[in-house]
């Protein structure tokens, strides 16, 4: 009985520890339709003055994981994307593709996962962006994503010069 309850004990704290399962968190759910959400989030930008950022990638894609993490987590970033967009995440895998959702949003596919688009408060598309120059060594660099997502503002694009 004993050795039973050690065992038990050893086995929760190797769960606990998270060296039994995937610490990895799960941004992107493959039942969800692309489009459902992308009305979903235009809606709520437009009453609340932002753009919607939509994250395309999947639970499967470190770098999507990776940016996922950071950008809900710096100092800086999180703050930024809180204040001035409605982030979304758009799944794409084997599972679902959300092949109506990636059409709609110019098939960002083809710069590689993850991938960025900002839609404007009516939910038009406005621009694609690639995520290999914002990153540098295994990390995103903050003043790079900081530089893409003020200039992807709804006050920065708006805002006549």
């Amino acid at each position: 009985m004993f050795m039973k309850k050690i065992l038990a004990f050893l086995f929760l704290t190797f769960l606990v520890s998270g060296a039994g399962l995937s610490a990895q968190n799960k941004y992107y759910d493959e039942g969800l339709d692309g489009m459902d959400q992308i009305r979903a989030a235009s809606i709520m930008a437009k009453k609340s003055g932002k753009y919607v950022l939509c994250q395309v990638g999947g639970n499967w894609c470190p770098w999507c994981i990776r940016f996922a993490d950071f950008a809900t987590t710096d100092s800086v970033i999180a703050p930024l994307l809180e204040k001035n967009f409605v982030y979304v995440h758009i799944n794409y895998s084997k599972a679902n593709k959300n092949t109506e959702a990636m059409k709609y949003l110019g098939n960002p596919a083809r710069f590689g996962f993850p991938v960025f688009v900002v839609l404007d408060e009516e939910g038009n598309p406005i621009h694609i962006q690639e995520s290999a120059s914002l990153e540098e060594g295994k990390a995103y660099n903050r003043k790079k994503v900081e530089n893409f997502l003020s200039l992807w503002t709804k006050k920065a694009v708006t805002t006549l010069k």
